[in-house]
């Protein structure tokens, strides 16, 4: 090829060399005129600054206001719906509420965004962003290694569980069986898993098999828990939250009786999840600093935190989950959020608090305690964009 360009007529190359130039410029100016929003504040910008259309997204906003959850507002129903307790709820959680990000900016906020609620199963996605940061800092280097060769607890013993494998793990694949903090990994029994109980069935290879199962997602926790040695919860706000200007408002609360003995230090393993109390509670600013990190592909204000090859198989479809990635809900066969490109992802919780994020259209997407799929908001939001 180089050979080719020195033959070329010189006015042509320096052409050619100019338009290559001003491509690269191109990019590389785009890549800094991208917003970061510092610790404790967000630029907020009129829509019609961005070239949305005010009313549209007004609309929307009256949209998701109007599509309140039906959980009782103390939460109630809690040990009805997901069993008998091991951690502790709060006593009243906030209305709907939800920020849109676009650009990069705050161009739409409702509700109480500044309370401090849980999460449920949003958490998972957070779970697997600190397998990401164990990834990049090299503690976890084969995914498709037994997780076995790594943590010698006895949890991986049984010739089972001993193919259960990091990657399986994260897709929700890993078919693990046992007991983790009072709960085993079948979901039989209205006591103990509510109205979320199950038939029994019989087990399949790990790897071979989808089952959304906190049971199994809090064995996990534990293994990285031990892959750090250190608490999650810390990891998590120095490697990833402190870094992106979270708050130090959030917190990630571990059940009653899951504290284990790491590096001869009594250490608490929290959950994937607030289906049984603790888990991670959060305010609605920070969990869109969360979202917006993984739409920027897991880097922040030119800092890495998360491997860009492991933000890409994140949201990438495992072999047998319902449109699932690495603890993320995906949408390339256009079901989880119908209506939406097929690249939209997001993380999902009970009640329903969900992180929404389409790279096409440069947009994060937070809505709390709504009823519905949470594609029906952000459409609405779309459709405001010109």
């Amino acid at each position: 090829m180089m050979i080719l360009f020195r033959h070329l007529p010189s006015l042509l190359r320096v052409c050619l060399c100019a338009i290559w130039l001003a491509s690269l410029s191109g990019m590389l100016h785009a890549q800094a005129r991208q917003y970061f929003p510092p610790a404790s504040q967000w630029e907020k910008k009129a829509p019609n600054e961005l070239g949305m259309d005010a009313a549209a997204l007004a609309g929307a906003i009256q949209f998701a206001q109007a599509t309140e959850t039906r959980r009782p507002l103390d939460l109630s129903d809690q040990e009805r719906v997901f069993g008998s307790l091991l951690g502790s709820m709060p006593t009243q959680r906030a209305h709907t509420n939800g920020l849109v990000i676009y650009k990069g900016y705050v161009v739409a906020e409702f509700g109480d965004t500044a309370f401090v609620d849980p999460t449920y199963s949003a958490a998972k996605s957070m779970l697997s962003t600190i397998a990401g940061v164990a990834v990049r800092n090299g503690k976890l280097t084969n995914l498709d290694e037994p997780v076995k060769k790594l943590i010698q607890d006895g949890g991986y013993d049984a010739p089972h569980n001993a193919q259960v494998t990091w990657r399986t793990h994260l897709q929700q694949e890993s078919e693990w069986e046992g007991e983790m903090w009072g709960k085993k990994d079948d979901f039989v029994g209205r006591l103990a898993f509510g109205e979320g109980e199950r038939k029994p069935r019989a087990l399949q290879a790990p790897g071979t098999f989808y089952e959304y199962n906190d049971v199994r997602i809090n064995r996990f926790a534990l293994s990285l828990l031990r892959v750090f040695q250190q608490p999650l919860p810390e990891v998590f706000r120095t490697e990833v939250m402190d870094v992106i200007g979270a708050s130090t408002t959030w917190k990630w609360i571990p059940y009653h009786n899951s504290y284990v003995e790491v590096a001869g230090k009594r250490m608490p393993s929290v959950s994937g999840g607030t289906r049984w109390g603790g888990g991670m509670w959060i305010n609605s600013w920070d969990l869109a600093r969360f979202g917006y990190l993984w739409l920027r592909g897991g880097q922040w204000n030119g800092k890495q935190i998360l491997p860009p090859d492991y933000v890409k198989v994140a949201i990438t479809p495992s072999k047998h989950g319902p449109d699932y990635g690495y603890l993320w809900w995906l949408n390339t066969q256009g079901k989880n959020y119908p209506g939406l490109p097929k690249n939209v992802f997001g993380a999902r919780g009970a009640g329903s608090n969900t992180v929404t994020i389409s790279p096409d259209h440069d947009l994060v997407v937070v809505w709390r305690w709504h009823a519905g799929n949470e594609a029906e908001f952000v459409k609405r939001v779309i459709a405001a964009i010109r």
